[in-house]
């Protein structure tokens, strides 16, 4: 149980569907507090193997530290139980999923809904090991769908939605890598080695520029004027 004494910016709830108003969401959104709201948690069970009654978790993320009598008036009002506090936004962002407990049912991320603009990248830096995972999904992808665009490739990871938030704030990040990238697919899958010259165009020369008129031995063996 959450000390009503303790100030916060981020809390959680779960919040029962059954028992909520029916535009809970809509509250939220007028509260303008920053959410994230986990799919509905349908097929959890207790560790007698009872069926859990079906249930959100939420994630409240407010401008500045909050107290637990204001957080627990909202909370109140859409008849859900008491709020929690959270130390780190991440670790709980990962539960709506239950990405780190594979004991548990896994539920989509994509599913993940925000509001009033809650994005998880505000909250903590991925680690290198975090980024190094999601650029080898990226470059997965890549393969998997033949993508040689870059812009394809980001307007498939923003459609996306949240579920691939931290593929988009990866691409986004490391723009020459994976333009790099896609332009080496995009060669192999044409069969050409290197940038060619246009149809009808003489190739460039080593300082980048193409000949134009007579070569330089042709000039030299032309008559002065007379």
């Amino acid at each position: 149980m959450a000390e009503k004494n303790v100030k916060k910016r981020h809390w959680a709830m779960v919040l029962y569907p059954e028992s909520a108003p029916q535009d809970w969401r809509e509250q939220l959104k007028k509260a303008g507090i920053k959410c994230a709201i986990s799919p509905l948690h349908d097929k959890d069970v207790n560790p007698d193997g009872e069926p859990k009654k079906a249930h959100y978790h939420v994630i409240m993320s407010y401008e500045g530290p909050t107290t637990y009598n204001n957080v627990k008036r909202l909370t109140d009002s859409l008849s859900q139980p008491i709020p929690q506090p959270l130390e780190q936004v991440r670790g709980y962002y990962r539960y709506l999923t239950h990405e780190d407990n594979p004991e548990k049912y896994q539920y989509e991320k994509k599913d993940i809904e925000t509001l009033n603009g809650f994005a998880i990248q505000d909250f903590v830096e991925m680690t290198k090991s975090e980024v190094g995972k999601r650029t080898r999904e990226i470059l997965q992808l890549i393969r998997d769908n033949g993508i040689t665009e870059y812009s394809i490739l980001m307007d498939i990871l923003m459609d996306a939605g949240e579920g691939m938030s931290e593929h988009f704030e990866v691409a986004r990040t490391n723009t020459l890598f994976f333009k790099a990238y896609l332009t080496s697919q995009w060669r192999r899958q044409t069969g050409q080695d290197g940038p060619q010259a246009a149809p009808g165009r003489p190739p460039e020369n080593e300082e980048g520029k193409r000949p134009s008129g007579a070569s330089a031995a042709q000039r030299e063996n032309r008559e002065p004027p007379r």
